[in-house]
């Protein structure tokens, strides 16, 4: 099936020209068969690289030729901006949206496509955004992750809504793992179109004692070192190819970088380029072991790396100047980095409670899926490695031989299921227990179990819970929001998270920032670190320490000690941050890296910025305090330095040039004048500085968090930012509030 000969934009078909697209995919051709072109629902359950993302552009370029306008719903943060790139090469308006919860963004209404994550569109939904009756077209790329247990309520849940409050809305559902299509693809109304055909065909097989067994035969692996992986690797990359390699652990994903550069001491211009680019991210006080690696064209990519970081080391795997990326799975999971080779070394993982628990089968099929680069490849591998010759065949039958397991509906999960519940309330979309039984029948869940009272029980207690939280008002069967509820489900937060930090508000008298700080940190939508054995002498010295300032919380479960022990853990590591410790001695300091201290910093600055709302209302007296503390986190200043951080151009870093010099606030500025300034912070910066002083543009905003190495963490203004396109709020610290310039 031709291209040309499709009833596609003719801007669209020239892009596919100009880059070598001149016929479809099999997959491809099939959903136009489907109808998919004419409004036709569909689930799309094909390989990775087998041309989803065409699929989906397809479908959009038709919907706003018509006059339509489309929604693309991503997993991650990550993916989303690799889409919005992508998307708006093609002469479409695209905007991207991934935080600020609270806001309704009606900027984004001017756009063809909008990329958003499902957190975001259910924000979205629940501030009642003014655009979203115009969408036409919804795509829901790594649909399979409705089965995750800590997103997929809510990508199940924002599917329902957008289904009930557009009737006619075309949904394309895409995934490369589902092993119950036909039923996803049931609730879908969808057609569905499955295909095992790839664009570069992929050999599966298992490395044992020298050999890669495949079942058409084995293949020699010449031993080049005592580490099976690394002669995997190496065979790859001799032979022209670049490799992934998963493992377990962030510190075995760096251990075999470190093994991998000092056995390929490959040297270029462009390693040596991207090794100083992440010194310089990284920063004069500590040692970067990720720029030494790849200086020698070996990597490593994981969550705790910084959001910098991990660009640098996709760009360099992309253009081929690294060719060797060892990963924890996060990497599978949607980013579009495929290799020659892809090695699963590690198929147990450690799960609390467990022990070492093998991986999924589906979890193994999202990894395979990177072998083979379209038009680089000539095939791609993915090997698994035995420990010895009786596990082949066992690792065959488990994962090669294995389809993926069947996803499963997490809606009844009662931890996520009240904040779902108000959000339907609150936002309009049940106003009593038949329409919120209605709701509930759409869901995924009713469809797999539709005589089961799981779920109407777990819907019960919730609503128990809400209102004697006084949430909501229950009057004979009518249900509505109080004004606390209406509250809660627009600053998306959990609401049992809410409950716990008005009532430690209201019991303490006296305020403190540890005691927020703890008490924010433990509630269920923080994210939290791992404890480990030996950081409990440390906590329970801190615990010690501010016994004073702690907010009362209910009688302790012994089985929930655990989860407290990682929220003191998040609060020291914020409180440090507040105190200008730099994230590499925090990171070194907890076991934790950069990109954790970062992630941990975004999620508490929205739980911050939600408990401001909610002692504006309930602890006034505590208003001032929370709403200083906010933005002494964000920026992970002392409070000394808020006068200054207000100023645009000014960060933490600058903030504490000038406040060590003396200079402690605006008038402070003037009065040492440009000149002294110029020598303290730049000619630049003090111009900028000075224009604010002087009467110029001053917006009112917070300045953005910095890394080590004095750069500026929140997201520069993008060239190609317009009313209509947006520059990617998916990075960390972007609240609505432009960053430009800050140290």
């Amino acid at each position: 099936m031709l291209i040309r000969d499709l009833p596609l934009p003719a801007t669209l078909k020239s892009y596919c020209e100009s880059n070598g697209i001149h016929e479809l995919y099999p997959p491809q051709a099939a959903c136009i068969e489907k109808g998919m072109l004419d409004g036709t629902n569909l689930l799309v359950a094909i390989p990775t690289a087998s041309g989803k993302t065409l699929i989906a552009e397809m479908a959009m370029h038709r919907h706003i030729a018509k006059g339509g306008k489309c929604l693309y719903i991503v997993p991650l943060k990550a993916l989303a901006s690799e889409k919005f790139e992508e998307f708006r090469k093609k002469d479409v308006r695209v905007g991207i949206s991934t935080g600020d919860f609270d806001r309704r963004d009606e900027f984004l209404g001017k756009n063809d496509i909008i990329v958003v994550t499902s957190e975001k569109l259910d924000s979205l939904t629940r501030n009642n955004a003014p655009w979203l009756p115009e969408i036409t077209l919804l795509v829901v790329d790594e649909v399979h992750l409705i089965d995750d247990p800590g997103r997929g309520a809510t990508l199940e849940m924002v599917i329902t809504k957008m289904r009930r409050k557009i009737p006619h809305l075309q949904v394309i559902a895409l995934s490369a793992t589902i092993g119950n299509p036909r039923s996803l693809a049931g609730w879908l109304d969808a057609e569905l179109v499955t295909s095992e055909w790839r664009p570069v065909d992929l050999r599966q097989g298992v490395y044992c004692d020298g050999v890669i067994h495949f079942r058409t035969g084995d293949r020699p692996v010449k031993d080049i070192s005592r580490y099976e992986d690394l002669n995997l690797c190496v065979d790859t990359i001799e032979e022209g190819g670049q490799c992934l390699v998963f493992v377990s652990s962030r510190r075995n994903a760096e251990a075999f970088a470190k093994r991998a550069a000092q056995k390929l001491k490959l040297e270029s211009p462009a390693l040596k380029a991207y090794a100083e680019q992440l010194k310089k991210i990284a920063g004069p006080e500590s040692e970067s072991t990720l720029a030494e690696c790849v200086a020698w064209g070996s990597a490593f990519h994981h969550a705790g790396l910084r959001r910098e970081e991990r660009a640098v080391v996709e760009e360099g795997f992309r253009k081929g100047e690294i060719k060797s990326i060892s990963s924890t799975p996060t990497l599978a999971a949607g980013l579009n980095l495929p290799a020659r080779r892809v090695i699963i070394r590690d198929y147990l993982r450690f799960a609390a409670g467990e022990g070492m628990v093998p991986i999924p089968a589906r979890e193994y099929h999202q990894m395979a899926g990177r072998a083979g680069r379209p038009r680089l490849d000539p095939y791609g591998e993915a090997v698994l490695i035995a420990k010895d010759a009786t596990q082949v065949e066992e690792l065959f039958e488990a994962y090669i031989e294995s389809d993926a397991e069947d996803v499963s509906s997490r809606s009844a999960d009662e931890a996520v299921l009240g904040t779902h519940i108000l959000s339907l309330v609150a936002s309009g979309f049940a106003n009593s227990r038949e329409e919120l039984n209605g709701f509930m029948d759409r869901t995924f869940y009713v469809h797999q179990h539709p005589r089961s009272r799981t779920l109407p029980r777990a819907v019960d207690r919730a609503l128990k819970f809400l209102a004697s939280a006084k949430m909501t008002v229950e009057i004979g069967d009518r249900i509505t929001a109080a004004e606390y509820g209406h509250i809660v489900s627009k600053l998306y937060i959990n609401p049992r998270g809410a409950e716990a930090i008005v009532a430690g508000m209201q019991a303490r008298d006296e305020y403190s920032d540890t005691g927020l700080l703890i008490a924010v940190c433990c509630t269920p939508d923080m994210i939290k670190p791992y404890v480990k054995n030996a950081d409990l002498p440390l906590l329970e010295k801190f615990l010690k320490k501010h016994k004073k300032e702690l907010w009362p919380r209910d009688d302790p479960d012994p089985d929930e000690e655990e989860e407290y022990y990682r929220g003191v853990k998040a609060a020291m590591i914020l409180s440090d941050w507040q105190n200008e410790m730099s994230d590499t001695m925090i990171a070194e300091r907890y076991g934790v890296g950069a990109g954790d201290v970062y992630a941990m910093v975004d999620g508490v600055n929205w739980l911050l910025h939600a408990t401001v709302q909610l002692a504006r209302i309930f602890k006034p007296a505590f208003y001032p305090s929370v709403r200083e503390c906010e933005i002494c986190v964000k920026n992970g200043i002392k409070r000394e330095l808020l006068p200054l951080i207000r100023l645009r151009g000014v960060g933490r870093v600058r903030a504490r040039r000038l406040f060590d010099r003396g200079i402690t606030d605006p008038d402070a500025i003037r009065r040492a004048g440009r000149a002294e300034v110029t020598q303290i912070l730049g000619k630049a910066v003090a111009d900028q500085i000075f224009l604010q002083l002087e009467g110029g543009p001053r917006p009112d905003r917070q300045a953005a968090p910095v890394p080590a190495g004095g750069e500026p963490a929140g997201p520069k203004k993008a060239a190609h930012e317009s009313p209509s396109v947006k520059a990617p709020q998916q990075t960390l610290f972007s609240f609505g509030k432009e960053h430009t310039g800050e140290d």
